[in-house]
């Protein structure tokens, strides 16, 4: 039986219901949340179902090009072997080109998780807090850019017209769109996936996909499904879905807010809802662990160099370790609305950052405030919080030296992240830009 809890029947029924597709995509989400994987035939689906598929755990040592990262294979003890990669039950559907989708979570020889497998890592989470009488949920906002093959805004579907101007919530602009995403929610159906509200953003070409809220986990996974298909979708029409967090100077950046609360598992009840009108004291001991946490976590929060650009910015930026209710410039918010329904809305992470990554260790900080009847300290204010660090290559080096983090995540994930990052911000660090030429060529 596979250890995700896919069952063999649902690859039987995909079949029966699609008789048209050939081909399927197994994919596996890396450490930067890049899905890896292979595109098996219609034939080789029950097998995936029944046996699993090796693939080589090397593939969470790579950096974002797929290059191995020595430090990072350090981590490593398997010899270059392959393991098991099930599929996540609840994932497999068919794609806007016409193949099916299914995700994958990669399991050694004795049926545990590979402790490098992100995924691995939120569901420990996820069982830890079920072992503390806890069912998390949650759900995970997406902005992201559409341009064009060139890179600039893209036109739209509906009467070509550019995407030029910011027109902030414009239900204009939604309708001459409406082609493409018209495709999108079609195919978001087709893996029950549960995308909801589309606004227009704060800049020219970037959108908003709000998804519904339900288990930790699932949400984790829409996230990973939704891109796939933004960018398939995307493709076939001519456009780019750009799910960098800064992609242009001066413009707004694009984030992935992530909503979270505890329920009862067997009452099913929001065990964040106001007590006798007051916010929970449970949420704000969430809170704290977080708040206690959050510049170990930034590296995850902000993956990348260009990460920290948004971060940076000074357009709705979230960077700072504050709470507050229904204000959103702080970094955790507490949404106004219905006091039964209160949760806590995560909203540092940038579209880049790896979905099970940040669910991982937001949820295992609010755990470790949760035991530790963390104080959250006062309202839209750093007072009594450790300080974020001021740059990535900080954010790094913070990453590295935490231990809450390292437990959190597991020393050998923990480990090999780090060894990536650090790679990747040698490189980096090692290229001269153009601006550099523009400035300093002529000294």
């Amino acid at each position: 039986m596979s250890p995700t809890g896919a069952l063999a029947d649902a690859a039987q029924a995909f079949l029966d219901a699609h008789p048209a597709v050939e081909a399927i995509d197994i994919s596996l989400a890396d450490l930067h949340g890049i899905g890896r994987g292979k595109m098996i035939r219609r034939h080789e689906l029950a097998g995936l179902f029944q046996g699993g598929r090796g693939m080589p755990a090397s593939l969470f040592a790579q950096d974002i090009e797929g290059n191995d990262v020595a430090g990072a294979l350090a981590t490593q003890d398997d010899g270059g072997g392959d393991s098991l990669c099930w599929p996540v039950a609840g994932t497999l559907g068919v794609q806007p080109n016409g193949r099916g989708l299914v995700l994958l979570q990669m399991f050694g020889s004795d049926g545990a998780p590979v402790p490098h497998d992100p995924r691995g890592a939120m569901m420990a989470q996820i069982a830890r807090a079920q072992g503390m009488g806890f069912q998390p949920m949650g759900a995970l906002e997406l902005e992201f850019y559409l341009l064009d093959a060139a890179g600039g805004p893209a036109r739209a579907p509906m009467g070509g017209r550019r995407m030029s101007s910011t027109n902030c919530m414009s239900v204009d602009e939604l309708d001459e769109m409406s082609p493409f995403f018209d495709a999108v929610y079609a195919a978001a159906a087709s893996f029950d996936l549960p995308l909801e509200t589309l606004i227009s953003e704060y800049a020219q070409g970037q959108f908003e996909l709000t998804l519904r809220y339900r288990d930790l986990a699932r949400a984790a996974d829409d996230i990973m499904l939704a891109k796939q298909i933004l960018r398939s979708t995307a493709r076939r029409f001519g456009m780019r879905a750009c799910f960098m967090p800064k992609p242009f100077a001066g413009r707004s950046g694009s984030g992935m807010h992530l909503h979270l609360s505890l329920t009862d598992p067997v009452e099913g009840g929001n065990l964040f809802a106001d007590r006798d009108g007051a916010i929970s004291p449970l949420m704000l001991h969430a809170i704290g662990g977080v708040r206690a946490a959050m510049a170990d976590t930034m590296l995850v929060l902000g993956p990348t160099l260009n990460s920290w650009r948004r971060l940076g910015g000074a357009i709705y930026s979230p960077a700072s370790n504050t709470w507050g209710r229904d204000d959103r410039n702080v970094a955790l918010r507490i949404p106004g609305g219905r006091p039964a329904a209160r949760h806590f809305e995560h909203r540092v992470a940038g579209v880049d950052a790896n979905p099970y990554l940040v669910a991982a260790v937001v949820l295992g900080t609010a755990l470790d405030g949760i035991a530790a009847k963390a104080d959250p300290g006062p309202e839209a204010s750093t007072e009594g919080a450790p300080a974020l660090p001021l740059s990535w290559a900080d954010a790094i080096e913070t990453f590295a030296a935490s231990a809450p983090l390292c437990r959190i995540l597991g020393p050998e994930l923990h480990g090999a992240l780090t060894a990536i990052k650090r790679a990747e911000s040698a490189r980096l660090a090692d290229h001269v830009t153009e601006i550099e030429w523009q400035l300093y060529s002529g000294l």
